[in-house]
């Protein structure tokens, strides 16, 4: 499946670039509040598996694992539904995806408000609890990939910066390229970076909790705006 017009006066890059700034909450979220993990970017996951792997002190093998499988079930449930609503509005493919991933930051924001509190959770509840944020955070970003590239929208990915990097400095000017989406390849860059941004200063002072209710907020808002634009009554391709 991919989505019409996805440039020129479609809102789907505006979109985009929203969701980037949510990969950097989700990965404050994680990486600051949840321990060693990454639930939004699966490299660093197979990194720090490898160091869990030989014991390295502080690197756990479940976390890592749980991030990997439940990111896993989210991309292939995403490409399920996208083949699904393939010939229908796109607005109806991307509210039906922004309303089950908001619903998976919300649920996860209803788990880490029973820890949140801090010394009033016992440790067995609050590992349990940080393993099922993992797992619904990590099958959300899933999804969120899952649906984004099969959006097919060039060098908007929300998620991965390393190619988008790649892109920069090896098609500048100064490699004798002409810039090539300059403009999109740095929004991407600097959404994540000021979505991480925001995300630490959340989690150091609130928690967990507005984070991740924050994420699904801005997902379901943003995605919202995007449906009611005329574009997004067109079909989506297969």
């Amino acid at each position: 499946m991919s989505a019409p017009a996805a440039s020129g006066t479609s809102p789907l890059p505006w979109l985009l670039i929203l969701l980037s700034v949510t990969t950097g909450l989700v990965d404050a979220i994680s990486v600051l509040g949840l321990g060693k993990v990454f639930t939004a970017n699966m490299t660093g996951n197979i990194v720090f598996l490898g160091f869990a792997a030989v014991g390295t002190p502080g690197f756990l093998v479940m976390p890592a694992v749980t991030a990997l499988v439940s990111f896993l079930a989210g991309a292939l449930i995403a490409g399920r539904v996208g083949r699904t609503l393939a010939g229908r509005p796109m607005r109806h493919w991307l509210l039906a995806s922004a309303l089950f991933e908001t619903s998976l930051f919300w649920i996860a924001a209803v788990v880490a408000a029973g820890f949140d509190a801090g010394p009033n959770a016992g440790e067995q509840f609050r590992a349990s609890g940080i393993h099922a944020i993992i797992a619904l955070t990590g099958f959300a970003m899933g999804f969120r990939n899952g649906t984004v590239r099969q959006l097919k929208v060039p060098d908007l990915t929300t998620t991965v910066l390393t190619l988008t990097l790649t892109g920069l400095a090896a098609d500048s000017s100064l490699a004798g390229g002409a810039n090539l989406n300059f403009g999109r390849r740095l929004a991407s860059v600097a959404a994540i970076f000021l979505g991480a941004a925001i995300g630490a200063v959340m989690v150091m002072q609130s928690g967990l909790v507005l984070p991740l209710v924050v994420v699904g907020a801005l997902v379901l808002a943003g995605t919202a705006v995007c449906a009611l634009h005329p574009v997004a009554a067109a079909p989506a391709a297969a």
